[in-house]
């Protein structure tokens, strides 16, 4: 039993590890609902919608259950451009997601800050459009956040 206390509490410290990396906003009404404010806030800003993909419906096709979950990745050329001429691994991180996802009774808007996404591929994290993109994600989710 004592191992297993300690296995759960490196296992949460773990988690809780992780989600310092990641930036939460609590948003109104359904994950779909948040989404479709998200997915016309970034293409309002002028921003390319890539790809929506509801991970949800995914699970269900194949008769699996998983929380209403919709993942937006989207992204400027005029800001992803640059970053990637300075190191190609960029690419690998770009263009930018945000998951909508209902959790503990709430939909949270969740994304991964952009120097974090640029560290984890060896990339220089102090190129200025880097700031930028952060500056994105923060308006464009607080905004979709908001269903007035």
């Amino acid at each position: 039993m004592k191992y297993l206390l300690a296995a759960t509490a490196i296992m949460a410290a773990t988690v809780a590890q992780a989600d310092e990396k990641l930036d939460w906003v609590e948003a109104e009404g359904t994950v779909q609902e948040a989404m479709d404010r998200l997915e016309a806030a970034v293409e309002e800003a002028g921003a390319t919608v890539f790809a929506r993909i509801d991970h949800g419906q995914g699970a269900k096709d194949v008769d699996m259950s998983l929380p209403n979950s919709e993942l937006l990745i989207f992204g400027n050329p005029k800001l992803g451009t640059p970053v990637m001429q300075e190191n190609f691994r960029a690419g690998l991180v770009l263009p930018l997601r945000v998951l909508a996802v209902w959790d503990q009774d709430k939909t949270w808007f969740v994304y991964q800050e952009p120097h974090q996404m640029l560290i984890s591929v060896n990339g220089d994290s102090g190129v200025e459009e880097i700031d930028k993109m952060h500056e994105a994600l923060k308006s464009l989710t607080e905004k979709a956040a908001d269903a007035n």
